[in-house]
């Protein structure tokens, strides 16, 4: 006989109609007006009722892709150590039902209870809206405990040589702090997040916190990015900032969030960085995605018939990228003590380039010799820095200045130092930029 889970929260975390639910994702499909169309393998999605946090689940599940998704959700109801799977072989949702990969559970030879399914809503509510937004897909749902770290990251090493594999990590963020405090530690949650810093991330921070540690690790083990797609708490829609409830949404980028922000926001950063410098400064940060939010390093470089006009930029992230760029367009066209400020009349005469750096590696060397041997032109950014004197180059000098030494010696002679200048003391960074 068909072992069919029925809805455990319909009717109470989100619509129970059909109808309902359909007219409800039609509503927030148009709010996802700033994503890209990346499709990722593993999101990170929240998991309250939906007039909380779907929005921003949608914009998470929106950019899944795979023909089984394994689900990773908090236990809730029954106490969970390490995880549990179910031998159910559907889900019902009002949309329909969504078959279970009885194969892929079965080889993962972890408990199976049933029990410990009932009355568990953290993946229940992600179904109706992967419905909506897929098709001809199965489902692996597993259920984490505070132990539970190191089965995920297993199985998401296991199986992430199967393209046909993908992953959603369900979990809310803080709990029940006031507006002020959730804020905060939020932000710090998805700061950690976004540097894949899994070993000091806490239980505190995040209801699925053995989770979202395992794809952390996972993470930075490959080099890949977490991209923030939407950050809110329930305030928004309760009004009350006693006792809030946090939610942020992700996607796991293969590569670096740099390139990312290149390829799908390259043309956005250029009118940012236009609207700064027409606007003195003054232009309003609303309506722009959220990876924006996330800390970045840029710099803005300004050119005027193929010759530069100003060039202003954070060697190290330090604030969100949007208010980056905002600061150093506009102090690329007015405060670069090297140059008179922009004239109006300059406007439409410039070229902008920005360019987005990593962040900065120290690098280790006997002496100037071993430093220049370490150095790869036209792809390696510069800081040198020995007492006050510091400058940097950016890989697009390369560009003007192609030989090692002779890319050095300039570098020297910009920090106020001697072109065959050398010491003990002398310390350098290497970095890499996306270039817009």
């Amino acid at each position: 006989m068909k072992k069919v889970k029925t809805p455990s929260v319909a009717g109470m975390f989100y619509p129970d109609g059909k109808d309902e639910l359909l007219n409800l994702f039609k509503i927030y499909d148009s709010e996802t007006s700033f994503d890209s169309d990346y499709l990722s393998r593993l999101v990170i999605s929240p998991h309250a009722g939906y007039r909380y946090s779907a929005a921003c689940a949608f914009k998470a599940l929106k950019h899944i892709k795979g023909e089984n998704i394994f689900i990773f959700s908090p236990a809730h109801k029954v106490y969970t150590s390490t995880a549990v799977v179910c031998d159910y072989d559907s889900f019902l949702t009002p949309l329909g039902e969504i078959e279970l990969n009885k194969d892929i559970i079965s080889a993962l030879g972890l408990e199976v209870s049933n029990n410990n399914f009932e009355g568990e809503h953290a993946i229940e509510v992600q179904l109706p809206i992967l419905q909506y937004l897929h098709k001809n897909f199965k489902i692996i749902p597993v259920l984490v405990g505070h132990k539970g770290a190191d089965a995920v990251n297993k199985i998401i090493s296991d199986y992430w040589e199967d393209s046909s594999c993908s992953f959603v990590v369900s979990s809310d963020l803080s709990h029940y702090l006031n507006n002020s405090q959730a804020k905060k530690i939020d932000e710090v949650t998805a700061q950690m997040i976004e540097s894949n810093d899994y070993k000091q991330f806490h239980p505190e921070q995040a209801c699925g916190a053995a989770s979202i540690n395992a794809v952390l690790k996972f993470a930075d083990e490959m080099k890949y990015s977490f991209i923030r797609l939407d950050m809110r708490n329930s305030s928004l829609v309760t009004k009350d900032d006693s006792k809030v409830v946090g939610y942020g949404a992700w996607l796991l980028y293969e590569g670096d969030k740099n390139s990312y922000i290149a390829k799908y926001f390259g043309n956005m950063l250029k009118d940012i960085a236009f609207q700064s410098i027409k606007n003195k400064g003054k232009i309003s940060l609303d309506n722009y995605p959220q990876v924006l939010d996330q800390q970045g390093a840029s710099f803005v470089t300004l050119e005027k018939n193929n010759r530069l006009r100003g060039c202003i930029g954070s060697s190290v992230a330090h604030r969100p990228l949007i208010l980056d760029l905002v600061q150093n367009a506009y102090f690329s066209a007015y405060s670069d003590r090297r140059f008179p400020p922009l004239q109006e009349s300059e406007l439409l005469q410039i070229d902008i380039k920005i360019s987005l750096l990593s962040e900065p590696c120290e690098m280790t060397f006997t002496d100037e010799d071993d430093l220049l041997a370490r150095l790869v032109p036209y792809k390696d950014g510069l800081i040198i820095q020995d007492g006050k004197y510091r400058a940097l180059y950016l890989p697009s000098v390369w560009e003007q200045i192609g030989d090692k030494k002779f890319f050095l010696n300039s570098l020297k002679q910009k920090a106020g130092l001697k072109p065959d200048y050398f010491s003990k003391t002398l310390r350098a960074w290497k970095f890499s930029s996306e270039y817009i």
